[in-house]
Order: structure tokens, then sequence, then C-alpha cells
């Protein structure tokens, strides 16, 4: 290399004004060509030169320290044509921002309002394109089609030989308007999306629906040149030859005149040569290189007026040609390349919404998948990761999970919701009038062919079919009554949308004797009215009537069932369960609301706060009486049930409910165990997966060791502890009725003891119908009933004082042993009152007297066994302690934790481990 502007000799250049000179007469022509054409759709690589107009004249300020202003202003006026031009991906150039810093002292050429206009009339450029995408989108999509249909049209014509010419010339043509169209759509989409995020400026859904469309459409031009390959690289070929040949007959013509001149110079024979090497070159292939050669050998040859005006502009318009179709693949594919999007990929879900609105386009996913496809390449070069496949997987799970939640997902309800509301007509249905509220045609989506991206295809038909397959399959399995309706459901699906689905094949009913787990839970209503808890047996038996036969379900049925309909029934039925019990407290709600009701227990409350401390604090066992007898007066049903009766039932059927949860518990603790069985140790179980990889197998042998040590797993964790349904339904209620606006719910606890009264009364007369013939209404498990023994009625009670935090109000009334008083007081006196008439000879006396007492009896003794039970039944609710105490007992086993682990983790530092 020789040395430039050194001390000690060498190559004078700062100071050399020739070649000054010659660099900035080289920099204006370069300019003056390619300014006409920036903007204009004949637009091929001006931008890109423009660039390196920019950088060769900050180069010549940095030499030469000279500054054409006028030559300045001239490129800063691009700026009103070109306000940015995008280097690469994201990476957009300001001319004026890259003049300014680099030449700063050029820039105190030009005032502020100048260097602002430029700022401003980049903020208009941004608005008025926003504004004219839409146009601009119809407009392109009328003549890219218009060049398809013309790309079609011509490849698929056979070549005739007495036209060769001229369709060589066609197809050149053809081919270069698909790439002016490329340039100029790839233009527009990488400048107003680069402007958008560099300006920080939001785009309208409008806007970035246009410029989907317009990538739509460059990803089209792509693969129709992609399609036609194979004719395109035959015609290429052909073409280049064709216009080589146009290129040497112009330079032949040149040549001829230059040597009939016989003045006789050294210039002219340096042009002469540059003819000779270009003719030499240009009889070969048209590679790279040589075109390169026969452009340097041109701009001399060019010179002296070797050509007349009318000559030069078609060779220059020829060998443009020629670069172009000599490396058309590469320019189509470059222009037509989207690895941009990875940066804007912010727009895919509108373009999905947008997809799905319209579902008519359904087509066009594959190109903007294409359009995706690009961006892997270039994350393949990614060098801040520790392997490029990370940035991938995250990318292709970003791309799958909007595709899945803004199309997929959504296409599979909206195909659900079409196919119930088509099979549920009968029924009155909102308005579904197409005139009215539009109708989308979304069998498009399932024409589509599976679309390509990374290595899956993603068959949207498949999506649909096996989501619609498992939806209906599950929900038959919870209803199998429905059977028949998601049958016909399957055949309107492959008749409407043309989905091949999968039959069930599920039996209608899957035990051999007794009700179904799924009977139950969609006929529950009718189930709590019907059926009888009985606690200590763990059964439910149905009500007695005048047939025989009574049908009884007990933790066998209930674990059979479970074990059929799979663990996850368990949850299912606990979720009914939770419907039921809202409708449910809504009419308790409605009874405890209502003024007289309300009225009354305002007046007991009252009542007993004034006579407690001369009563003992006990409540008064004539005040539950006298509010039993006046509850009939506010009037009774044809079957001579009071108000109280129909909440007993109420109450009855919520406990029969709860009973059922628990049933359910067990059962499902008996099926888990049952499974579990066959493992030797549970605390001991070997990892199979691991043995497996060990012995190194086959893959779906690993596959399905996983699954039994998955199997293996569930079984183990639902033998050793079942799902706490009790304290949920406690934590779902307790809030609401808790809460300022249920304050009336408050009185509840007032309104127990008229409530057991009542209940004891109904027990023992529906007792008493065991012994008389008609047996309608009798019952020896009524609400829970074996000799005595109450559960769902006080089940419920115990929950109800749960919700409400109530159960130290109830305590503070004494009411069981105000009962146990009231009666343990009559029979003394029906004993003493025995004793005196034992020496009289009336017997019909005494034989009154002894059926008084066993009925005092009977009745003390219901009494004792509903307050064992109730007693009992706080155990499920841990209803011995208040909502406070629990609060303060778990802050307290907290404490315990924290300060446990404080100690084990002081110690480990200073003593052997005690647990390894």
């Amino acid at each position: 290399m020789f040395p430039f502007d050194s001390l000690n000799g060498g190559v004078s250049v700062s100071k050399n004004s020739t070649f000054a000179e010659e660099f900035a007469h080289s920099i204006r022509s370069i300019f003056a060509n390619i300014e006409a054409k920036l903007g204009e759709p004949s637009e091929i690589d001006q931008r890109d030169k423009y660039v390196g107009i920019c950088g060769l004249f900050v180069l010549h300020f940095q030499i030469f320290r000279t500054i054409d202003k006028k030559f300045y202003k001239s490129l800063l006026d691009i700026c009103k044509k070109v306000p940015a031009i995008t280097l690469t991906a994201n990476i957009i150039w300001f001319p004026d921002n890259f003049l300014i810093q680099k030449i700063p002292a050029a820039a105190k050429l030009l005032d502020r309002k100048s260097l602002q206009a430029i700022k401003i009339h980049r903020d208009t450029f941004l608005q008025q394109k926003a504004q004219s995408l839409t146009k601009d989108v119809q407009s392109y999509y009328v003549f890219v089609s218009s060049w398809m249909m013309k790309m079609e049209s011509i490849l698929s014509k056979e070549q005739r030989m007495d036209k060769f010419a001229e369709d060589l010339t066609n197809r050149c043509n053809v081919f270069i308007q698909g790439f002016l169209y490329a340039y100029s759509i790839s233009t527009i989409i990488k400048t107003t999306m680069n402007l958008y995020m560099s300006m920080q400026k939001p785009m309208t859904k409008t806007s970035v629906k246009a410029l989907c469309r317009l990538i739509e459409l460059l990803k089209a031009i792509e693969h129709m040149f992609y399609r036609r390959s194979i004719v395109v690289a035959d015609s290429v070929s052909h073409i280049t030859q064709h216009l080589q040949h146009q290129a040497l007959n112009s330079i032949s013509v040149a040549k001829k005149r230059v040597i009939s001149d016989k003045k006789y110079s050294e210039q002219r024979l340096d042009v002469l040569s540059a003819l000779v090497l270009a003719e030499n070159t240009l009889n070969g292939p048209s590679t790279k290189q040589r075109r390169l050669i026969v452009s340097l050998a041109l701009s001399v040859g060019t010179q002296m007026k070797t050509f007349k005006d009318e000559e030069l502009f078609p060779l220059q318009v020829v060998m443009k040609k020629l670069d172009l179709i000599s490396e058309l693949r590469e320019r189509v594919q470059t222009q037509c390349d989207c690895c941009f999007l990875y940066w804007h990929r912010a727009v895919f879900p509108i373009y999905l919404d947008d997809v799905y609105e319209n579902a008519v386009d359904a087509a066009r996913l594959h190109y903007m998948f294409s359009a995706l496809r690009d961006c892997v390449p270039a994350m393949m070069h990614a060098r801040h990761l520790a392997s490029y496949e990370i940035l991938l997987d995250c990318y292709d799970k970003e791309i799958m999970e909007i595709l899945n939640e803004h199309l997929l997902d959504k296409l599979c309800k909206e195909i659900e919701k079409d196919l119930r509301l088509s099979v549920h007509t009968h029924l009155k249905l909102d308005d579904r009038n197409p005139f009215k509220v539009g109708m989308k045609d979304l069998a498009l989506f399932f024409s589509l062919n599976p679309i390509r991206f990374f290595n899956r295809f993603i068959n949207i038909r498949a999506y649909v079919t096996h989501y619609l397959d498992k939806t209906f399959y599950n929900l038959t399995t919870v209803a199998l009554h429905d059977w028949a309706t998601y049958s016909e459901m399957r055949n309107l699906a492959t008749q409407r949308y043309g989905l091949f689905m999968t039959e069930a094949h599920l039996p209608s009913q899957t035990l051999e004797q007794g009700l179904d787990v799924l009977e139950i839970m969609r006929n529950i209503h009718i189930f709590v009215s019907r059926y009888l808890y009985n606690l200590n047996n763990q059964i439910f038996i149905e009500r007695t009537s005048n047939n025989k036969h009574l049908n009884t379900i007990n933790i066998r049925h209930i674990a059979n069932s479970i074990r059929t309909h799979g663990t996850g029934i368990m949850n299912t039925t606990v979720n009914f369960t939770y419907q039921f019990l809202k409708k449910k407290f809504y009419i308790f709600s409605q009874f405890m609301y209502d003024e007289h009701i309300k009225s009354r227990l305002i007046k007991d409350i009252r009542f007993f706060r004034e006579i407690k401390d001369q009563n003992d604090h006990k409540y008064p066992f004539d005040r539950a009486e006298k509010f039993n007898r006046g509850i009939r007066k506010l009037g009774i049903t044809p079957e001579g049930q009071s108000y109280l009766d129909q909440f007993r039932q109420l109450i009855s059927q919520i406990g029969n409910a709860m009973g059922y949860v628990r049933m359910i518990r067990s059962g499902g603790l008996h099926c888990s165990s049952n499974a579990i069985r066959f493992v030797p140790d549970l605390e001991d179980i070997v990892n199979f997966e691991e043995l497996v990889k060990e012995e190194g197998l086959a893959e779906e042998t690993l596959k399905a060791a996983r699954h039994l040590d998955s199997v293996l797993s569930d079984h183990t964790r639902n033998s050793a502890e079942g799902t706490e349904y009790f304290k949920m339904l406690v934590d779902v209620f307790a809030p609401e009725f808790r809460r300022p606006k249920n304050i009336h719910l408050r009185n509840f606890y007032i309104i127990v003891p008229p409530l057991t009264l009542n209940f004891v009364e109904h027990s023992i007369s529906c007792k008493e119908k065991l012994n008389k013939k008609n047996k309608i209404g009798a019952a020896f498990t009524d609400d829970g009933f074996l000799n005595g023994i109450v559960f769902p009625l006080i089940l419920c009670v115990a929950y109800i004082l749960k919700l409400l935090d109530q159960y130290r109000e109830f305590d503070s009334l004494h009411w069981f042993q105000s009962v146990r008083e009231k009666y343990l007081k009559e029979i003394r006196a029906v004993a003493k009152q025995q004793n005196v008439q034992s020496t009289s000879q009336d017997e019909k006396l005494l034989q009154t007297m002894n059926l008084t007492q066993k009925r005092l009896d009977v009745y003390l003794q219901e009494f004792e066994l509903l307050y064992f039970s109730l007693s009992s039944a706080r155990i499920f609710f841990r209803a011995d302690k208040t909502a406070a105490e629990e609060n303060q007992e778990k802050k307290e086993k907290e404490e315990e934790t924290k300060t446990s682990n404080g100690d084990l983790s002081d110690s480990t530092g200073s003593a052997d481990p005690v647990v390894k």
C-alpha cells in the first residue's frame, strides 16, 4: 500500500485538486442519474445508491474539507420524497440526521426552519401514508392480480419460433414488472412499519390490516415465481442471451463508427479497446463479474460521442434489464424477504382477528406464515444466547400461542356454538337471522391445506375436529342421556363443515343396580327430595312408599361409578352440588328476609336478651312452641304444611346434598384404595422411567413407563388424602353469608330451637305411620333418622352456623339443656302422679299416664340424639371454633413453623444432621 499525505513522501490526496474535482463530479453524476427515479414506480435500487452517495459525500468532506452547499441542499431535498430508508430488518436510516451528524459544519449553513421542516415533513409523510394505505392496497391488489394473470397466460403458452424474440421480450417485461411490484410493496411496508416504531407512534387497526394485506401480496409475488420456477429458469437463460445479443448489436454499431474515423489518437484507441472488451465479455454467461466488467468498459467506451443519444439510452435499458434478469431469483427473494416481521410481530394478533372476521379470505393464512418463516434464517445467526435453538423455540411457542388464542380456539368455540344452536332450534334462542346478525362461512377454514410452520403442519380441520371429539366425549360421559344430541351434532358437523368425527360408543348405564352417579348429579334436585341419608351405614335409601322394592345407594355403587367415569367426576359432582346449593340458599335467604319471619325472630332475640338472666341463660321451650303455633297462622299448604315445615324440608334437602358430597368423597377414597392395593409399598415406589432409561429401551417403552409413573403417583396421592370438599363449600359461601347486605341471616340461630322442635314432631309422626296400613309418608330414616340418628338436617344446621360464624350465639341459648330440663320435669311430674294414683283402681287413668310417660321418653330421646348428632356434625366444619379462633390458630402454626425452620437452619452448621 502507498502512504497517503505522508510527510516522508508518498501520494498527496487531500491537496490533489484534480482528484477532488473528479471525485465530486462522479458523486454529482451518480446523483443526477438516481434523483429522477427516487420514489417513482420504476425505482429499482436507487435508494441503496442514495445511501452510498451520502456516504461518499461525507468521505469527500473528510478528505478534502470542502462543502458544496448547493449539492448539500440537493441531498437534503431528497428527504421530501424519501424521508427514511430501511437498511435491513428494523434498522431505519434518516438522511438528514446522518448528514447533520457527520458534517456538523454544513448544518450551520442551513437555518433552523429548514431543518425543522424536514422533521415536520417526515411526520406529514407518515400521516399521509397511513391515510393512503387502504387505497394503496386496493391498487396493488389489482396490479398484482393482473400481473399474476399475465404470468400464467404467458408462461402457459408454447413459444412460437416465428415470434420467439417478441415472446422473450414480453416475458422479460413481465418478470421485471413483478420484481418492481415486489420492490415497491416491500418499500412501503418496511418504511411505514419502521417509521411507526422509530417515531414511537401507535398504528391504527386499519393501518395494520392494510400492511398485512401488502405482506400477503408480497409473498404472493414470491410464490408465483416459485410455483413457475422451472419455466422461469428456462426463460431467463434465453432472455439473457437475447439481451446480450441486443447489447452486442448496439456496441457493434458504435465500434464500426469508431473504426471508420481515420483520426488516430490514444484516447480513441482506449475507447475502441473498451468496446472490444465489452463485446468479448458479453459473449459468455451473464455472471456478476462479467457484467461488472462490461459496465466498466462501457463507462470508457461511451466517451467521445461514440454512441448517438438515441442509441445510448436503449443500451443502458438493455444492460439494466440484463442485470435484473440475471439476478432475478436473488433479487425477488431479497425484496420478498419478510424477516423484519420479527420486530413487528405485535401485528399478528390483529391480523388473525381480521382473518377470523373475514373468513372468506382464509387462504391468505399461507402467505402470512410464509412471511413469518422468513424470520428463521436471521435468528439462526443469533449469538446472544447459548444456542439459537432457544430463540427459535421461544418464537415458535409465541406464534403458536397467538394462533391458538386468536384463531383456532375462537374457531372451535364458534363451531361448537353453531352446532348446539342448530340442534336446539326448538328452544327459544337469540335471533339468528343472517340478514340481521350477519353470517360467516367458517367452512372455508376447513378447505385449507395444512400450513407449514417450523417442523410441523398446522391442520385447522384436524385441530377443530379433535376439539369437538374431545368435548363431545367428555360431556357425554357427564350426561349419558345426551348421547343422541351429540350424535346429531356430529352428523351436522359433517354435513355443514365436512368434519368427520369419531363416535363416543359410551354405554347408557354403568351400574348393574341402583342409580348412577351421573343420573344423581344431573337430577340432584329430585334425588335430595326422594332419598334419605343414613350416617352410620353411609347409605341413601328411597323414601317408603307402597312399593315393596327400595332403591339404595351405598359407597360400593359410588366407587364403581367413579371407577367407570374417572376421578374427575368427583369435582364435577361438587360443582353441580354447588350450583344446587346456590339456588337453595337463595330460597333460604328469601325466607329469612320475609317480614313476618324476620319480625318474629327479632322479637325472640329481644325477648331472650331480656329474660336470660332470670331464666339461667336458657332459651324457654315454651317460646319455641309459641313460634311453631304462631307461624301456622300465616297460612298452610293444601297438604297441611306450614312455612316452617317447608323451611325444614329446604334445610333437609341441603343436608342431603351435603351427605351426598360426603359419600362421593368416601367413594373416591374407596376407589383409589382399591386401585392402589396391588402396589406392595406405598412409601417406596420405584421410578419406572429411570429404570427404562438405565436399560436403554425404546422410546415407546419410555413413554409407557412415564405414563405408569404418573398413574401410580395420582393413585398414591388420591388414596393418601381426600379433597376437603366440606371446607371448600364453607370457603366459597362464607364470605357471601357474612356480607353486610345479608344481615338478615344473622337471625338464623334463634330459629334453630323451633326448627328442631318441628323436626322432632315430624320425625315421630313419620315413624308412627310405619305401623299403619297406608305407609305413604312413612319413614324410618327421614333426613337421616335411623333409630333417632340425624345427619342431613343437623349437618346443614351446623354448616349454616359455620357460614354465619354463629355457633357461639347458638350455644348461648343452651337450648338442649332447656329441653332436657323441660322433659325431665314433666317426666318426674307424671311419675309422681302415678305414685299418687297407684292406690286407686282407675285403670284408664293409669294407662293414660303410661302413654304420656312413653311419649315424653320418646321426645327426650329424640332431642338427646339430635344434640349428639349436632355435636358430631361440628367436626366436619370445625364448628367448635370461631373464625377468629381459627385465624389465631393458623397464625400460631405459621409462627411455630417459622421458629422450627429457624432452629433447623441454625443447627445445621454446628451439629450433625438428625434426618438424612
